[in-house]
C-alpha cells in the first residue's frame, strides 16, 4: 500500500521566531510538505488561489490587517484544514466557534503541535462509502441503543460505546472506539430525541460520554485515541458531573 500523498503546509505568522519554529516542525515531520512561510496573512490570500493548493494552514491569530480568525472567515471552499497559534488561551474559545482543526498556544511545543496534526489526519481522513447518509431511526426513551439505517441496512449502535458525537452543520458523527457513524441530525436535535443519560455537551459542536472520558488538561477532553475540547461556557457544567461520577 502506498503512503499518503503530504499535507502541503504554508505558515502565517508575524513573529519571525515563531515562524521559524513552526517551518522547523513542519520539516521534521513525516508526511508535511512546507509550501511557504509568510509573514503576514494579506500576502497569504492570493497563495491560496496558486497552485499545489494548500492542504493545511497554520495561522497565527493576531496578525496586522488580516487577523487569522478573519482569514478563516475569507477561505474559498473546499477550504484548506485550519490550525490557529495563539498566545492568549482566551481566543480559543473564538477559535472553536469557526471551522477550524485545532489551535497551538505559544510557547509552541512540538508534542502539541503532532497532537495538532494528528487530529488535521483523522479530520482529512474520507469516511466509507456507507456512512455517508445514515437515517436515525427513532429511539424510545428507555433504550440503551439506537438504529442507522445505511444503504438499506438497519446498525444497531449501542450508546454505552459511543465516545463523543461532533457536529458537522445539517449532519452530525458519532464516534466509537472502532467506526464513525456519520447521521442526517443535527447535534440539537440529538440532545432532545435520545435519551443520553451519562452524556453531556461540552462545546457548542461536541457531546462527550461521560463514561468514556480518560483525562482532561488543558480544556481538552482525552477519549481513548480522540481529543474533543471543551468550551469556557460548558466549563462548570462539566466539572459538576464529573464529580458525581
Amino acid at each position: 500500500m502506498s503512503a499518503p500523498a503530504p499535507l502541503r503546509c504554508i505558515i502565517a505568522d508575524d513573529n519571525a521566531i515563531n515562524r521559524l519554529t513552526l517551518e522547523q516542525f513542519v520539516r521534521i515531520t513525516e508526511g508535511l510538505e512546507l509550501l511557504a512561510s509568510l509573514p503576514d496573512a494579506v500576502q497569504l490570500v492570493p497563495r491560496l488561489e496558486q497552485e499545489p493548493r494548500p492542504d493545511l494552514l497554520l495561522l497565527d491569530i493576531e496578525m496586522p490587517h488580516l487577523s487569522g480568525l478573519e482569514l478563516v472567515r475569507l477561505l474559498p471552499r473546499p477550504a484548506p484544514s485550519v490550525v490557529l497559534v495563539t498566545s492568549h488561551p482566551q481566543f480559543a474559545v473564538d477559535a472553536f466557534a469557526l471551522p477550524v482543526a485545532d489551535y497551538l498556544l505559544k510557547p509552541l511545543d512540538y508534542a502539541r503541535f503532532l497532537q495538532a496534526v494528528a487530529r488535521v489526519r483523522e479530520q482529512r481522513r474520507p469516511q466509507p462509502e456507507a456512512e455517508a447518509a445514515g437515517e436515525l431511526q427513532p429511539a424510545a426513551p428507555n433504550d440503551q441503543h439506537l438504529f442507522i439505517k445505511t444503504n438499506n441496512k438497519l446498525v444497531r449502535l449501542n450508546f454505552a460505546d459511543v465516545l463523543y458525537i461532533e457536529a458537522m452543520s445539517a449532519y452530525s458523527t458519532i464516534v466509537t472506539a472502532s467506526r464513525k457513524h456519520i447521521v442526517l441530525s443535527t447535534l440539537k436535535a440529538l440532545e432532545e430525541r435520545l435519551p443520553f443519560t451519562n452524556f453531556l455537551r461540552v462545546h457548542r459542536s461536541y457531546i462527550v460520554n461521560l463514561h468514556q472520558v480518560d483525562s482532561l488538561a488543558d480544556s481538552h477532553l482525552q477519549l481513548g485515541s480522540y481529543e474533543v475540547p471543551v468550551g469556557k461556557s460548558y466549563e462548570a457544567a462539566l466539572f459538576g458531573r464529573m464529580k458525581s461520577l
